[in-house]
Order: C-alpha cells, then structure tokens, then sequence
C-alpha cells in the first residue's frame, strides 16, 4: 500500500511541499504499537498516554543534537537596542547581521555583563539596569580602530602591538547578551538599525506541526523510545536494558551520518582548492 495521496497536480499546488521527509509522532507512536507492543513482543503493554511522554521526550531530546531543528528569526534592531527572544527557544546557535550584500556576519556573545534587577532601595524598579544601559551606550573599544599607520624603516609599530586586546572579543561586528531571566536579547550601540538573524534551536514540541520526525532518524526514534520505556521499568533484566542502550547509541550516530548530508561530489569539490599554490 503505498504512501503517497493525491495527485502529482495536487502536491505542486498545494502548499505541504517536501513534507514526504517527515513522519508526524502520532504515526510515530502508532507504528511503534504495532512492532514493539503486544503478546510474544518485547513490551505486552503500554498505555497510549505513557507512550506519547516517552516519543515527546525523545523528540525533544534528538531536536538538540541530531534532528535539523535549527530555525532563524530575522530581527531589525530598534532604538531600544533589544528584542524578546522567540517563544519556542531553548538555546542559541548563533546571532550574525546581514549586510546589503546578503553576507552574514558573525556576532560576539558578551558573557561579562549582566542585567541585575533594579531597586530603590525598597522596592523593585522596572525598565534595564544601570549595567544594561551603560552597555548598550558604551561604542566597544575592539570596535574602534587604532592602527593608525605610522611605521618607519626602523620599527613596525603596527605588527602585533596591540596591547591588552582580548581576541575573544575583537569583532568589529558587534555583541550581543541574553537576558535568560527576562527573556530579551541585548545588542552593543553599533548594530542599532541593523538587520540581524537570531539562529536557535527548539525542542519541536511548540505545535502539533512540529512534532515530526525526519525519516532518515525514524529508527532512531523507535530504539531510543524502546530504551526509555524498558529501562524506567522494574523487574526487567539489566542485559536487556544494556542491549537496547547500545542499539539506542548505534542508530543515534546513524542517524546524524544520515542527516549531516555529506555529499562526495561537494567534498571532491573543497578537496580541489587545496591544491592551489598561493604566493605570499
């Protein structure tokens, strides 16, 4: 019985294009009933409900290491030099801003700061912290450029003499500081007006449209949900548990083979340019 419904009229008209990569988790959890649970089979029985907690869990916890689950929001940075960080965000990829030429560049997180709660002195004030404030004001000093040219044929002030200069820190692009806490994502004053792009990664549980699992990581999702349900039971014998802990692992690195889509053609085509003599 095959899979496909619908005509080939109907698909390129509609808007579900490329969903065939993809099986929703309740056939997920459907399908894991039929091979996994019942009479002579490894789990006689399981309720619906504690299997549908243990296929979420597992979703969740492939969407943060192996699933494509990476999503980019496009944001213009106001005058307040912030915005709300997306609904569904559990962690960051990475932040860059887009210049006129559709080139991204890479943003400095800035771990060395903070935005502490303002008081004073008897109750709590709302709005950004003195520290916040004074960040987004402060131009950053990596962002100013001193190298001025001023060699001669006796020194070269300008190799290497850039004292007291944290590399870690040396980004013309800019900074950034996520307020976890409050929820907002700060930027440094030179990206005000910018266009930046907010990479995240989600835990595919926020809409019932999410919850799907790409088919090259199906069998991962039903080896690591049989782990779960067998090791969380009591009286099952630790061999067992051990064997579908090491079938688990194996089909979770099969799948991020599967998924990171690496491609000979695209490698022969890198491996050419190293070839190439540069002239210094």
């Amino acid at each position: 019985m095959g899979l496909l419904k619908g005509t080939e009229s109907e698909y390129y008209s509609g808007s579900d294009l490329g969903n065939y990569q993809f099986i929703s988790l309740e056939d997920v959890i459907t399908q894991f009933l039929i091979g996994y649970v019942g009479e002579n089979k490894l789990i006689p029985r399981i309720s619906r409900t504690d299997l549908a907690f243990h296929a979420q869990r597992t979703l969740a916890e492939l969407s943060f290491d192996t699933l494509k689950s990476i999503k980019a929001q496009e944001i213009t940075v106001g005058a307040t030099l912030s915005t709300p960080i997306p609904r569904d965000y559990v962690n960051y990829v990475k932040l860059t801003w887009s210049d006129s030429s559709v080139i991204e560049h890479v943003l400095t997180p800035m771990p060395k700061t903070s935005n502490p709660t303002k008081f004073d002195g008897s109750a709590e004030v709302s709005g950004d912290s003195v520290t916040m404030t004074n960040y987004k004001s402060d131009q950053p000093v990596e962002n100013s450029n001193f190298d001025y040219d001023y060699d001669d044929s006796i020194y070269s002030l300008n190799e290497g003499r850039r004292y007291g200069l944290d590399p870690q820190y040396a980004n013309v692009n800019g900074h950034f500081f996520i307020d976890e806490l409050k929820g907002n994502v700060h930027f440094s004053s030179n990206l005000s007006g910018s266009t930046v792009i907010l990479k995240y990664i989600s835990d595919s549980l926020g809409t019932d449209g999410e919850m799907q699992v790409h088919k090259l990581a199906e069998e991962a999702m039903y080896k690591l949900m049989a782990y779960a349900i067998l090791s969380t039971r009591s009286n099952m014998p630790e061999y067992v548990v051990r064997r579908f802990k090491k079938e688990a692992s194996a089909a979770r690195r099969q799948a991020k083979l599967r998924l990171s889509n690496i491609k000979i053609e695209e490698i022969t085509q890198v491996l050419r340019g190293q070839s190439k003599q540069i002239k210094h």
